[in-house]
């Protein structure tokens, strides 16, 4: 049931919302819906509480961790150390510098060299002496996106494989079908150059023929899918396999009935199997999950990368209704020289009315919506990391994490409010946060609206300490200013 301090909340927001929409000269904003289902009874208004709340919803986290990685094509090299938490007193813990020093076959090497990894990234220099240790380490890992987490137990894991044994030795487990797919296009490019070892995706519309037992040595597949094959129809036995990964705990943990299927999976496992849990986030619901799962674990983690505003500057619009917002973001990407920039907007509907005006004008830009199906993200989420649209348009899904490096500026269409009717200033924090990635110089551009939206702007500054300067839209002069700084 909807709390009283959410239904507050949104029927607060869905007025603010209204008022703006109303004052615009667009004639083809629809406001209110007045139509009826055939009964008799009237649908409620589209500005309605529950319609904002449900504009609001955003994708799964598993969407979000797949969009992720998507957009790391290329390592990112964080200044941030490993740390160590936990390891085995007779089993030292060291790092490497080189793949050489792993004294991994040539076969496997040669692939590695043709995924570009050149030398290892901070977590699969501590990782891999581990992992490729004998007797073999289990291990739970936490790395954020794009720092070589997959490749590192994907590379652990083939040089397990056997490859004279026709039967699965290794089984990769993630919580999508997506993101099956995309660890096994990164598996399949590692050992590239490994003849013999053969793959197996274990997910949604594979089937294998009646009265064939699988013969690949390595599957990689979602937890439902591999719990029928192995438990149900007795596909490959579970006791042959000699490492399990589970990628992307803490999704996999968030998505109902993954945690019982992987642990039935786990305890038909021998107990000389090898272990690997790998997460982007770190709580402790992912570590009572890992107990259960990873015995006597080498915990390892890289520090988490802290966000700041310092190499970020900060200015605000003031503007009395949407159509002079639209008007400030025209002059402000006509004026300002844009590597890429992604604008922010607090619903759904604002977000596809501002992209509709803009391409209406010429502009090339891309929308992320929460009605696109997960392969038209994945899409415009290419196109846009490849620079063939320079404007991104979302709402809160790319707040947290979703780096492209060549965005250089950061517009809040809609300033963040959380449900108790403030500033989110946390939310305010990830989003003109994607404007300084790397140590670069971002710039973030917020457009008020009238006495809620300068309070929220004025709620932020108090949080952050900070003085965010006032800019008119509409002084060309002022705007190539910026172009300087």
């Amino acid at each position: 049931m909807t709390s009283v301090s959410e239904e507050n909340w949104a029927k607060s927001a869905a007025e603010q919302e209204k008022n703006l929409f109303m004052n615009s000269k667009d004639k083809d904003i629809k406001l209110s819906s007045s139509a009826t289902d055939g009964s008799g009874d009237t649908e409620e208004p589209v500005y309605s509480w529950k319609y904002f709340l449900n504009s609001l919803i955003e994708i799964s986290a598993a969407e979000v961790s797949l969009m992720k990685k998507i957009l790391r094509k290329r390592l990112v090299q964080s200044s941030h150390d490993v740390e160590v938490q936990q390891k085995d007193p007779n089993s030292p813990l060291y790092s490497v510098k080189s793949f050489e020093q792993l004294n991994i076959n040539n076969d496997l090497l040669k692939g590695v060299y043709a995924m570009g990894f050149n030398f290892p990234s901070k977590i699969q220099g501590t990782a891999l002496p581990a992992l490729l240790a004998d007797p073999p380490q289990n291990m739970i890992a936490q790395s954020q996106n794009g720092t070589g987490k997959t490749a590192a137990f994907i590379l652990a894991s083939l040089s397990r494989v056997d490859p004279s044994k026709p039967f699965p030795q290794v089984l990769i487990l993630s919580p999508t079908y997506e993101l099956a797919t995309q660890t096994a296009s990164v598996a399949k490019q590692m050992g590239q150059y490994c003849q013999d070892i053969k793959f197996c995706l274990a997910v949604k519309g594979e089937r294998i023929p009646r009265g064939r037992k699988i013969t690949e040595q390595v599957i990689i597949g979602t937890p439902g899918k591999v719990m029928d094959w192995s438990l149900r129809y007795k596909l490959f036995d579970v006791q042959n396999i000699n490492v399990y990964v589970l990628d992307e705990a803490d999704v996999m943990i968030a998505i109902q009935g993954h945690h019982d299927q992987c642990i039935r999976v786990h305890k038909k496992l021998s107990k000389e199997c090898q272990m690997m849990l790998f997460s982007a986030t770190y709580n402790q619901e992912v570590m009572d999950f890992a107990e259960i799962i990873v015995p006597n674990p080498v915990v390892i983690r890289l520090r988490k990368e802290e966000e700041s505003l310092d190499n970020i500057k900060q200015f605000y619009v003031v503007c009395k209704n949407i159509d002079e917002k639209f008007s400030a973001i025209s002059n402000i990407y006509g004026v300002i020289s844009v590597g890429q920039a992604i604008i922010f907007c607090q619903t759904k509907k604002t977000a596809s009315w501002l992209s509709e005006k803009l391409v209406k004008e010429g502009h090339a830009v891309a929308l992320i919506s929460g009605d696109m199906f997960v392969s038209q993200r994945i899409a415009v989420l290419n196109r846009f990391r490849d620079g063939k649209e320079k404007v991104l348009i979302t709402t809160n899904v790319c707040a947290r994490g979703i780096d492209v490096e060549q965005v250089s500026v950061v517009v809040n269409f809609d300033l963040p409010v959380d449900q108790k009717g403030k500033a989110d200033c946390e939310t305010y924090l990830h989003r003109i946060g994607r404007a300084g990635r790397f140590g670069k110089i971002g710039l973030a551009i917020n457009i008020v609206d009238g006495p809620r939206t300068i309070m929220f702007l004025k709620q932020i500054e108090d949080h952050f300490g900070l003085k965010i300067l006032r800019l008119d839209a509409e002084d060309v002069d002022e705007l190539e200013k910026l172009n300087k700084n």
